[in-house]
């Protein structure tokens, strides 16, 4: 899997062109580090009432400046995709149109992880190399970016970001099946493709742009690289389950109240009003991106998450994470009536 992606270009392309942090002295740099990391180990209570899910650990997460999470993205895409890449080696095209792929769907990663690298306030590792443990990490310069444009109190916006990183820490550590199954969605898809040499690199530039969105999962224009109705089954059981994960974690950011994060209602107002505002050039990233679909998994998720919750309870809801079978689809994601009924059945 050494030819289609020139993973070392990926980054420095990515690290040369991320964004600048936000002008802060050294002394504030370390103390917000410092208080990143104390509130990531306060989330935890919280997170686990709202929840009533609970894993091992103090929580507490890996706070990192922009290239090391490009870094960490890179790595965990070239587990991620694996399958594919697999696929592509072997199909044994001429060395120049390899070396060419290589390179071009490395700077076109590089690209998005730059782009992505000043709007991601956190993620959690999910792919990793065999044998090591996924981190939560926090993106301070992004994060401090973001509460600055807010303008909302520091430390109020900051433990609102790690609620919503620790929920899915708690999603993938309660549920030990989640990470192997999301993995196995990528393989199916590739699994049931027959494609030729370009048409595969086509969709391993799609997948790159989709799996670096701010929690992975890909993009709806994947649809074009779908040949089958069982790649559209892969499709849309991805679409749900991404939904799902970042739905039920914008719905625990907002439910811990005011007792814990007394501006609560002022951040969730003026991070959607930021979110539905995007700049021109935001604007055009997004749509190029397919973020909009991303940003409406959010809205569609946490409507089900809360129709289920108010409907069943939260001892209900977590039902849903006995298997994969219990996992809503697209369509239920979207009416939540149809998982609710198919549940009591």
């Amino acid at each position: 899997m050494g030819d289609s992606v020139d993973w070392s270009l990926a980054v420095s392309t990515a690290t040369r062109l991320a964004p600048k942090g936000p002008e802060l002295s050294r002394v504030q740099a370390r103390e917000a580090v410092a208080m990143l990391r104390d509130l990531s180990s306060e989330a935890v209570e919280p997170v686990r009432r709202v929840t009533g899910l609970e894993v091992p650990g103090d929580g507490r997460a890996a706070v990192v400046d922009r290239p090391a999470w490009i870094a960490s993205n890179v790595t965990g895409m070239r587990v991620a995709m694996g399958p594919l890449l697999d696929r592509v080696d072997g199909r044994e095209p001429p060395a120049f149109v390899r070396d060419l792929g290589s390179r071009g769907t490395a700077l076109q990663m590089g690209a998005v992880l730059a782009w992505l690298s000043g709007k991601v306030l956190g993620q959690y590792e999910v792919f990793t190399d065999p044998g090591e443990q996924g981190r939560l990490l926090l993106v301070a310069p992004t994060i401090v970016h973001v509460e600055q444009q807010l303008q909302v109190p520091s430390r109020d916006f900051r433990l609102w970001v790690c609620l919503h990183e620790e929920t899915h820490r708690v999603q993938f550590g309660a549920v030990p099946w989640l990470a192997d199954y999301l993995a196995s969605l990528v393989g199916d898809f590739v699994d049931a493709s027959e494609l030729g040499f370009g048409q595969l690199l086509k969709s391993l530039t799609e997948v790159v742009r989709g799996v670096v969105g701010p929690s992975g999962g890909p993009r709806e224009p994947l649809m074009e690289a779908i040949q089958s109705p069982a790649q559209r089954a892969v499709f849309d059981r991805m679409t749900g389950l991404m939904s799902l994960l970042e739905g039920h974690a914008d719905v625990v950011m907002d439910e811990v109240g005011p007792e814990v994060i007394p501006s609560v209602a002022l951040i969730r107002e003026r991070f959607t009003k930021r979110r539905s505002n995007p700049s021109p050039i935001d604007s055009v990233a997004r749509k190029v991106l397919g973020m909009d679909v991303k940003l409406r998994q959010y809205t569609e998720g946490a409507d089900f998450v809360r129709t289920v919750v108010d409907s069943v309870g939260m001892i209900g809801f977590n039902g849903i994470w006995a298997s994969p079978e219990t996992l809503p689809s697209r369509a239920e994601i979207k009416a939540p009536e149809l998982w609710l009924a198919r549940m009591a059945g």
